[in-house]
């Protein structure tokens, strides 16, 4: 018995049964469970639950049925996968929410936007919806072949009729085993209008349709749930390669209200959003204190249709909200389009002209068997009557010939080998009723037979004409489209950007950037800081680590670009509010993780633009070793993630300031000995990115240039030193040289004061902050110092401690307007604060 059993052991490779195995089970899911066939968009379960009410009389001019008694049929009879699958799939096709053109039509319980599930099968009731009827229409005339179920019992349909776009018109969505689809649902008139269209250019043209004719016919989808899609190009280039992203906003409207607080009203989501989850999600971020300026949010959807009241703070800015939460929630969604259907039980993945193309072709064949079976239908009755008008011709012998006839058979046999008649007509001969003799009845016989003469020779001219054919689609079409057709739902905003620009999410305002030596970098409000007297202390304005000392400050506003230039002479850009904000003793954020610096390379100046390029506008710089270069702005129009090359640099030399003028500026250049050049601007020739410059100022050894500054950035020149002293000296005390010389004396460096470590260029109107070694901010205004001659020390500024020098001062810019523009004073000057 035991070599019995051995004998039917059978050696086996698992790695190849394995994959065999997996194969068939991929190709049952994505062929007989969760794919659409391209012909009449349905899945398996859809397609055997419309047959069963089909079987079952549901159609919509009849009383609804219980759910269960149609799920129960559709899985005895055809699909044994379980009923929740079978009821989940009924429910899907009566919500009005989630097909855009509903092929059941419930009555009860069948769930709700807010994501509530249907009531129990047992409660609820359905029918077939009048349009569904156009999906099964003329099943019945040999349109579509059947098969066996899969206990071959029963004959179900392959593939309905579909004589509308079902697929394109109500969308599906579907998971598979290595594959998934998700086609939008879009507007039956606008997907009509684009087969006419290509009906109409091979019956008028005999020419095929180009997508870009199709385009502005099939705009973008048409969700159920109406909403906003921004723009047209994730729909284009779905509708162009078969997948694309499709960004859909909330309709959404902001009003007064009579305590003059603003509210946010929402009246459409995006398709298949949950309504109760966003709320949720909406009050999560109010809590987490994400999106501030809520104070109430509430849900006054009604049957009238939807409302989602979200109420302000009196100060809020509404617009600057509901961009939040355009950012952070479901209010704008996007839809990933994968058109992917079965074509010819095989899965592929199509753009629109080949799903529109694949429809017609399947719908040539349909109309051309039902007028194949009409025809055949119109023949054999034909056939009849040219019978039955042949014996009302012969009556007499006719009835002689039957009465003589001993029976049925005998009579038939008879008349067919005296009139010729077939099987068929004599039968119908022998059946015919007395009543057939009168007049009336002969009447309706020829009228009948004259009107199937008719009806045979059009069915025979569009069996033998293709453009005949199509007409009949054409027309049969439209009328479904003039009968069902609705208007669009989903608007679409043409010039809308396809995503939400972060900046869009917060307020402007003026906003300061800090920058330590070892490159930590961090943006600030300026509310932190407040204007103190000369010869104060300051605050706290940044915490510092050994080694480690603020060395950059200035303010601009928030919707500002930054244009960073580095040591290595490289230049990159970004937007002020990309920078982390954090609080006034914060570290920050080190450059290196918002800019991809070299080793070694660090930032030497950073230039705030209000807009991206200004016109005719150069940049000028200038290197620790006095070289000078001007290239205008344009040339760094197009600034990429890893920066470009602002100035070529000789062997130990270092770039250390850039500003921006207007090609009409006086140059200051100032070295940490105290020595200064002025002249003009245009004395520098504009060259390329990549050249290395002329030279500005000729130093003496030791000496090394501490900063550049513009005659339109003030009317006297502040120098400060490391010590805390300084002076502000009147810009007509600098005598006009040329470039490359050797200078003028600027200030008396003396071991009191230590060497320049800065100079701005101010006006009495001017706030000066100044940075300490420590991170001690201080705040001074310009009208506090009395200009003093070129060659004196100056006056003490700020009272350092012990072992602290002072690291870097900025200009707090006073020309900046609420939105972050210059003022007109400011650009009547030019770029006076371009450096700040």
């Amino acid at each position: 018995m035991d070599d019995k059993i051995f004998d039917r052991i059978q050696d086996v490779d698992l790695q190849k049964t394995m994959k065999t195995s997996y194969i068939d089970y991929a190709m049952s899911v994505i062929a007989s469970r969760a794919l659409p066939d391209v012909r009449d968009g349905l899945k398996p379960v859809q397609r055997r639950i419309l047959y069963s009410m089909v079987e079952l009389n549901n159609g919509p001019d009849k009383p609804h049925r219980k759910c269960a008694r149609i799920v129960g049929d559709t899985m005895g009879k055809y699909h044994p996968h379980g009923d929740s699958s079978i009821y989940g799939a009924l429910v899907y096709m009566a919500q009005p929410w989630s097909m855009r053109c509903c092929l059941v039509d419930g009555h009860g319980n069948f769930g709700s936007v807010d994501g509530d599930g249907a009531a129990a099968m047992r409660y609820t009731e359905a029918r077939l919806t009048k349009i569904s009827m156009e999906m099964i229409a003329d099943i019945g005339k040999d349109t579509v072949d059947f098969v066996p179920n899969f206990d071959e019992t029963e004959k179900e349909p392959s593939v309905m009729p579909s004589r509308f776009p079902n697929l394109l018109v109500n969308g599906t969505t579907g998971i598979a085993v290595g594959m998934a689809t998700n086609i939008p649902p879009h507007n039956l008139r606008e997907v009509v209008a684009a087969c006419d269209k290509i009906m109409q250019n091979r019956i008028e043209e005999d020419r095929e349709t180009d997508i870009e004719e199709i385009l502005p016919i099939i705009k973008g989808p048409d969700f159920p749930t109406g909403g906003i899609m921004m723009g047209v190009s994730g729909a284009v280039e779905a509708y162009r390669t078969g997948r694309g992203k499709i960004l859909v906003r909330a309709v959404t409207d902001i009003e007064t209200m009579p305590n003059g607080k603003s509210r946010i009203i929402v009246t459409e989501l995006p398709y298949l959003v949950n309504k109760a989850t966003l709320i949720q999600k909406i009050a999560e971020l109010v809590k987490t204190k994400r999106v501030e300026g809520i104070t109430d949010l509430r849900d006054e959807s009604d049957r009238e249709g939807m409302r989602i009241v979200i109420e302000l703070r009196h100060d809020a800015n509404a617009n600057v909200i509901l961009n939040q939460l355009f950012k952070h929630t479901q209010l704008q969604d996007t839809f990933g389009v994968i058109m992917l259907a079965l074509v010819n039980n095989e899965p592929k993945v199509m753009n629109l002209m080949e799903i529109l193309g694949h429809y017609l072709s399947y719908q040539e064949q349909v109309v051309t068997r039902r007028t194949r079976y009409e025809l055949n239908k119109a023949e054999e009755r034909d056939h009849i009557l040219q019978g039955l008008l042949a014996a009302l011709d012969n009556i007499d012998e006719v009835v002689t010939i039957i009465r003589r006839s001993a029976n049925v058979a005998e009579a038939r046999g008879a008349l067919m080998e005296r009139f010729g008649l077939s099987e068929a007509q004599a039968q119908a001969i022998v059946d015919m009723r007395l009543r057939a003799l009168t007049g009336l009845e002969r009447e309706k016989i020829e009228s009948e037979h004259a009107e199937l003469v008719a009806t045979i020779a059009r069915l025979t001219a569009i069996l033998g004409d293709k453009k005949l054919l199509l007409q009949v689609i054409r027309d049969e079409m439209n009328a479904i489209a003039e009968k069902y057709g609705d208007a669009r739902r989903t608007q679409i905003d043409l010039y809308a950007s396809t995503d939400i620009e972060n900046e869009d999410l917060i307020p402007t305002e003026n906003v300061l950037i800090a920058r330590s030596s070892l490159g930590y970098i961090k943006r600030m409000s300026v509310d932190n800081f407040s204007v103190q007297h000369r010869g104060g202390r300051g605050i706290r304005g940044m915490t510092t680590i050994d080694n480690d000392v603020t060395t950059d400050l200035l303010m601009c506003s928030n919707k500002s670009y930054l244009m960073f230039f580095t040591n290595m002479g490289r230049a990159f850009r970004m937007k002020t509010w990309q920078i982390p904000e954090a609080g006034r003793t914060a570290r920050g954020t080190a450059a290196i993780n918002l800019l991809n610096l070299n080793p070694g390379e660090r930032i030497s100046a950073i230039i705030p633009l209000v807009e991206a390029e200004e016109e005719g506008k150069n940049l000028f710089f200038v290197t620790k070793n006095g070289t000078i270069k001007k290239t205008p702005l344009n040339d760094f129009r197009n600034i990429n993630r890893s920066g470009i090359i602002a100035i070529a640099l000789r062997d130990g030399d270092e770039l250390i300031e850039v500003k921006l003028t207007d090609r009409t500026n006086q140059i200051y250049i100032v070295t940490k000995n105290g020595m200064s050049i002025c002249f003009d601007e245009e004395d520098a020739r504009a060259t390329g990115r990549n050249s290395m410059g002329v030279k500005g100022i000729t130093l003496r050894d030791g000496d090394e240039v501490v900063g550049m500054q513009l005659n339109t950035q003030g009317d006297s020149l502040l120098v400060v030193s490391e010590k805390g002293m300084g002076k502000k000296t009147a810009l007509s005390e600098f005598r006009h040289q040329g470039r490359g010389g050797i200078g003028t004396k600027c200030y008396r460096v003396t071991d009191k004061t230590g060497f320049l470590m800065g100079v701005k260029a101010v006006t009495d109107e001017d706030q000066i902050m100044m940075i300490t070694t420590e991170g001690v901010i201080i705040q001074i205004r310009m009208d506090e110092l009395r200009d003093l001659s070129r060659i004196t020390s100056g006056v003490r500024l700020i009272r350092l401690d012990e072992g602290s020098t002072v690291a870097q001062i900025a200009k707090v810019r006073s020309g900046l307007s609420p939105d972050g523009e210059e003022t007109a004073e400011e650009e009547e000057t030019g770029a006076a604060e371009a450096d700040e």
